[in-house]
């Protein structure tokens, strides 16, 4: 997100999603400053991920589902990058209701060209098996489940 200036002219009903939005930028800088020694390579980033994608789900979940907020207010949050455009998108169409970052359906990024394995449904996975994607640590996001 962008710098908040005075120049910004904010659209009506933002002071309805202003908090939660400030809410989650705070804690999104707090992770990006939590230390990560001890961690593995990509479990440092796990925090920031979850928060990008609960700040995106919020205002898609506003916009689509509730019908609190106007398109106005809803492009000036894709516009300032408040939310994700990209993932939003996938949001709507079908079997990626509950995807939980782009990285996980992009078949270059993984062994074989397939997906990763949180978009298996839990059905198909051993039950004492722990799964956990390795790029942002989700446990599981496919839409039959």
């Amino acid at each position: 997100p962008k710098l908040k200036t005075s120049r910004t002219r904010y659209p009506e009903g933002w002071d309805l999603i202003e908090p939660t939005i400030t809410e989650l930028t705070q804690k999104m800088r707090d992770a990006e400053l939590e230390p990560h020694e001890g961690k593995r390579k990509a479990e440092g980033s796990w925090p920031i991920f979850r928060l990008h994608h609960q700040r995106s789900r919020y205002i898609f979940e506003m916009y689509y589902k509730q019908h609190a907020i106007s398109r106005e207010l809803y492009d000036f949050c894709l516009r300032e990058r408040y939310a994700d455009a990209a993932l939003i998108a996938k949001w709507k169409k079908p079997g990626y209701e509950r995807v939980c970052c782009l990285r996980c359906i992009q078949q270059r990024d993984h062994n074989f060209n397939t997906t990763c394995i949180c978009r298996v449904p839990k059905e198909q996975l051993d039950a004492d098996k722990v799964v956990e994607c390795v790029h942002c640590g989700c446990h599981g996001c496919a839409s039959g489940d």
